[in-house]
């Protein structure tokens, strides 16, 4: 037996070492080669060590007839060995990209299936990661798609993690053989057609052939810009530090950037900073496409520049820069009668509205600002909103969603804008929760 074959228990064990208390490890069991091993590795060190409970998760795609056996295949592999398997049956979106749909599609499943605490296993080794690091350069990626698959990762409530990125896929051969394993074959691996088919079966094979080294400094290369791609997360954190500063109206609950102390950045830093920030809530576009970026930041003072991104919108206002997608995308329902007796109204896309202290007398109704507007305050007069907006520099974005309670034709209230929220001498304000959602961004 091959002394790499002999060691890879240890080696697996050894890379597992930190997870060893949590609850549950999960492994993505295809039914390949990799996880085949990976599993059949796992199955054989819980018998004589203390472990982590074990299941198997299997992700049918229905993308072609052969696939329909498999889920069986890896239910009498797991019942052989004694793991629970959950299947999951999975729709791959239509797209330009049919690899990268059935990719989403596995690891929403994947997202779904890990519980709080729980990791989960998948087989990619060291030749997966130098087909991934070739993949992404012919790409164009960056720093962060050049440094290839983490080793491990937030998944979910729990995290994913990739023990065998040190292993090759002749160690892993040598193990099944050595074991008598079986596994699966897909069929689509052949085709070459896929981008990462041509390069494992035509490229990498004259590749090693010249080089044989090739796949083991492909991922040491991955690992040195994964230690670089640390450092300009460590860059983007104190220069983000500068621009985390609290908004003079906090009760929004947008996230948002103070302008000036990114603006004294240079371009570089800028979009790394960005990048940094707004990578866990949209796709970004390459650093030769960030003229909305450029223009957003330059506009002259009395603009409104507007960067629309993959899944949401960047907005500067009062010298901040904000991030808005989900509900604030919507325009909300034109109009909501408020019954007296409610003690909140939840507004369509647009959060819940509620009076503190005696409610005024109806019947009331909530709109939200057209122009033309027109306030009575006491000892100032009328006074047109969109001057008093102006006063209280409520943000573009958010004038056409405030919500305004009227009595009749008689505007009572401006929700949240202190000295237009309320009656102070009959003790009642207008309070606005707006739309929230997970954006990710602190």
């Amino acid at each position: 037996m091959d002394r790499a074959t002999i060691d890879l228990p240890s080696r697996l064990l050894m890379s597992l070492k930190l997870w060893r208390n949590v609850k549950t490890w999960r492994v993505a069991f295809s039914g390949g080669l990799d996880s085949t091993v990976l599993l059949h590795l796992l199955v054989h060190l819980a018998k004589t060590t203390s472990l982590p409970e074990l299941r198997a998760i299997h992700v049918h795609h229905g993308l072609q007839a052969a696939a329909d056996a498999w889920p069986q295949h890896c239910l009498s592999v797991c019942d052989a060995w004694g793991v629970p398997l959950q299947v999951i049956r999975v729709q791959v979106r239509p797209g330009a990209s049919l690899e990268r749909a059935a990719r989403d599609a596995r690891y929403d499943a994947f997202d779904a299936a890990t519980q709080a605490g729980d990791v989960l296993l998948t087989g990619q080794h060291r030749d997966d990661q130098a087909e991934t690091l070739l993949f992404r350069l012919l790409r164009g990626a960056g720093v962060r798609g050049m440094a290839g698959m983490p080793g491990q990762r937030s998944l979910g409530r729990g995290h994913l993690l990739r023990p065998l990125l040190d292993v090759t896929r002749a160690e892993l051969e040598a193990y099944a053989a050595e074991h008598g394993l079986s596994w699966i074959e897909d069929p689509t691996n052949e085709d070459r057609r896929f981008s990462r088919n041509y390069l494992r079966h035509q490229i990498f094979p004259e590749l090693t052939e010249r080089w044989p080294q090739a796949t083991a400094n492909m991922a040491r290369s991955a690992a040195h810009l994964r230690e670089a791609q640390g450092l300009l997360d460590e860059l983007a954190l104190i220069d983000l530090s500068a621009a985390q500063t609290v908004s003079d109206l906090p009760w929004l609950g947008v996230p948002s950037l103070e302008l000036a102390p990114l603006a004294l950045l240079s371009a570089a830093r800028q979009r790394n900073a960005l990048s940094h920030w707004l990578s866990p809530v949209t796709s970004l576009p390459d650093s030769d496409h960030w003229s909305g970026w450029d223009d957003l930041r330059d506009a002259s003072g009395d603009a409104r520049p507007i960067w629309r991104l993959a899944d949401g919108e960047l907005h500067r206002a009062g010298g901040r820069i904000w991030w808005l997608s989900g509900a604030w995308l919507r325009d909300p329902l034109a109009s909501n009668e408020w019954l007296e007796q409610a003690k909140a109204l939840t507004l369509p896309d647009n959060g819940v509205l509620t009076i503190s202290g005696s409610v005024p007398n109806g019947p009331l109704q909530v709109r939200y600002r057209e122009g033309g507007e027109v306030m009575y305050l006491p000892g100032r007069g009328h006074r047109d909103l969109k001057r008093l907006l102006n006063e209280s520099a409520v943000p573009a974005f958010v004038r056409g969603r405030l919500p305004l309670l009227y009595q009749g034709e008689q505007l009572l209230a401006v929700a949240n804008l202190r000295g237009l929220n309320g009656s102070d001498p009959h003790g009642w304000h207008l309070h606005w929760q707006p739309p929230t959602e997970d954006q990710g961004l602190s």
